[in-house]
């Protein structure tokens, strides 16, 4: 069969997520299960994947929604408890009190805070953690979500301390023999030290793609949430936007510059939040009062913005008194969690992941197949929420039965979601281990990649961005997508006659773009906000900063890659066009009072 009707044939079960969870506006729960069959009957019939691996990719996948399922409900948990505490109610005091306009609020809470909880963390816990705030904030639901999605770019590619560069690139290229070899020619005799050096390239693209991103997130926000429906609103705060995001992506660049990539989006989330809330505290750059943004009254919200948490949680019952320290206290409990667990220098993954069979809950080659799944309970972030809630109750006051209706509003909260994950993962699952079936075809990803590569020719570095983001779509997971994409990206960077290192730079930068837009991230998102079968619609208010941050970072890559041809090539054209753009809206916006 040609590499183009297996390309054809593999976006089969991508068809079907657009035209049924996106086109269609199906809830995920109705459009995944159909996208899961496909990539069975796929898989059985066309790639002749013997049944068994079939089921055990479908195993794996429940397994792993199990692991997300867990997630959630510590993330609903632990809002739900700062809710019956009445600490919500003062963070949204504290944030009032540096301004009350929710532009400014939404770039503190999802770019800042997002991108050091994804440093730290990563694997969808910034969605975990700073969607249900700004929910508990008085954000829609759906407003949450989308600026939860959009930010999920620049830091992704160093989350969970630098797990896509340090395990995905590092899987997907070592699986050839060939490249330690490779890595020495360029002058690299430790191969950590040309991850490293991948790394910085990474960086300095999504550094120059995230300029825009907390623009894009006030302008969407705006847009589809503001009682005008303008991009106008979110323009005008184009100068504090474009601050708060150099006030992350330049710490962040030095640091993978300097000290590799654990810590970018940690350090960059955390140093940039300090400079910004202090700046914002001082007034710098800040709308003036008759300027605040805000939602409009909630009678005049669409029924799609809000879902089961907010409807049930967006009032506290109590008039407890709260600290500022105190009500932030819990979250601070989970950042330092989540940071003391994963600093390598303390070694606590040896003890929390261990092979202990009651530390990992494991099952090795399932059914008798080559795919394995495990959970360790203690290093999943839905612990730490656990048990910051629990620390909750003592450090709150909260009464016992307040802490038992906080856990059965979580669970009620849960269920709904849980259907629709059911059928993702599996679907996800499937669709990855699709090889080494009697056809003798690559996995489908694969082949779908080789089929837009052969049509593709010099013209890649443009693709490889959108090919890395669909990785993530589909697996959910920027780490997946450079594991399965890596060592492809490399070997076309050579067919073209260009720096492979770079292709594979803008791999992992399509990968994390990706996330914007993928479907399991989108779910989990959602259920963490209580908002259930409105995921389509998310997933078609995010394409927009998704198109933009695959086609910017390519452009920018195929800029760099033929630098030899001068400035003026089409890579560099591209970037000039999009950033002319973008000025002119800014020029525009802020020249056009809105009615």
């Amino acid at each position: 069969m040609s590499s183009g009707i297996l390309a054809l044939l593999s976006f089969l079960p991508i068809i079907s997520v657009a035209v049924f969870l996106v086109m269609l506006r199906w809830p995920a729960s109705r459009a995944m299960p159909i996208a899961y069959v496909v990539a069975v009957i796929l898989a059985y019939y066309i790639w002749q994947v013997p049944i068994r691996q079939v089921l055990a990719a479908s195993i794996n996948g429940l397994i792993v929604a199990g692991t997300l399922i867990y997630i959630i409900f510590g993330a609903i948990l632990l809002l739900n408890t700062l809710q019956k505490s009445g600490a919500i109610q003062t963070i949204r005091q504290g944030f009032s009190d540096i301004t009350p306009d929710r532009r400014i609020q939404v770039i503190i809470i999802a770019w800042l805070f997002g991108s050091f909880i994804e440093g730290s963390a990563g694997f969808g816990t910034p969605a975990a953690v700073a969607v249900p705030l700004m929910v508990g904030l008085g954000f829609p639901a759906m407003a949450a979500v989308v600026a939860g999605m959009i930010i999920q770019s620049t830091p992704v590619s160093f989350g969970a301390m630098g797990t896509p560069i340090l395990v995905g690139i590092n899987t997907g290229l070592s699986a050839d023999p060939n490249m330690l070899a490779y890595a020495a020619e360029r002058g690299f005799a430790e191969w950590d030290l040309f991850l490293e050096f991948i790394a910085t390239k990474v960086a300095l693209i999504h550094a120059l793609a995230g300029t825009f991103i907390p623009l894009l997130v006030a302008s969407i926000m705006t847009r589809f949430f503001g009682k005008h429906r303008s991009f106008a609103d979110g323009f005008k705060i184009w100068k504090f936007a474009l601050f708060a995001a150099i006030s992350m992506t330049i710490p962040y660049l030095f640091v993978a510059t300097f000290f590799g990539p654990e810590f970018p989006s940690m350090f960059g989330g955390l140093i940039g939040l300090a400079i910004v809330v202090t700046a914002a505290k001082s007034g710098f750059l800040m709308p003036s009062p008759d300027e605040i943004w805000d939602f409009d009254s909630k009678s005049n919200w669409e029924d799609e913005w809000t879902g089961n948490l907010q409807s049930e949680t967006n009032v506290s019952e109590t008039h407890r008194s709260i600290s500022l320290l105190r009500a932030w206290a819990p979250y601070l409990f989970v950042a330092g969690l989540l940071v003391l667990t994963r600093l390598p220098v303390l070694n606590l993954e040896t003890f929390l992941r261990g092979s202990n069979p009651f530390i990992t809950w494991s099952w090795p080659q399932i059914l008798g197949s080559d795919i394995s799944a495990s959970f360790q309970p203690l290093w999943s972030p839905g612990t730490i929420f656990v048990i910051v809630s629990l620390i909750t109750i003592l450090l709150h006051g909260l009464k016992t039965s307040e802490y038992k209706s906080a856990f059965h509003s979580s669970l009620k909260t849960l269920v709904p979601a849980s259907t629709a994950l059911v059928f993702t993962v599996p679907m996800v699952q499937v669709f990855i281990n699709s090889s080494g079936g009697t056809a003798g075809y690559e996995q489908m990803p694969i082949a779908l990649a080789e089929g837009v590569a052969n049509l593709a020719g010099s013209a890649w570095p443009f693709f490889s961005t959108f090919i890395g983001g669909l990785g993530a779509f589909v697996a959910g997971s920027n780490t997946v997508s450079n594991m399965m994409f890596s060592l492809f990206q490399f070997g076309v960077g050579e067919r073209i006659l260009v720096d492979p290192t770079w292709i594979v730079a803008l791999q992992a930068v399509g990968g994390a773009s990706g996330n914007i837009i993928c479907v399991h991230n989108v779910v989990a998102a959602s259920a963490v906000a209580g908002l259930v079968g409105k995921e389509g619609a998310v997933i078609r208010k995010t394409l927009l900063p998704f198109c933009y941050y695959a086609l910017m970072t390519g452009a920018i890559g195929y800029g760099i890659v033929n630098l030899n041809n001068g400035v003026l090539n089409a890579g560099f054209i591209v970037v000039g066009i999009i950033v002319a753009i973008m000025a002119y809206y800014i020029i525009k916006y802020n020249r056009r009072t809105v009615p």
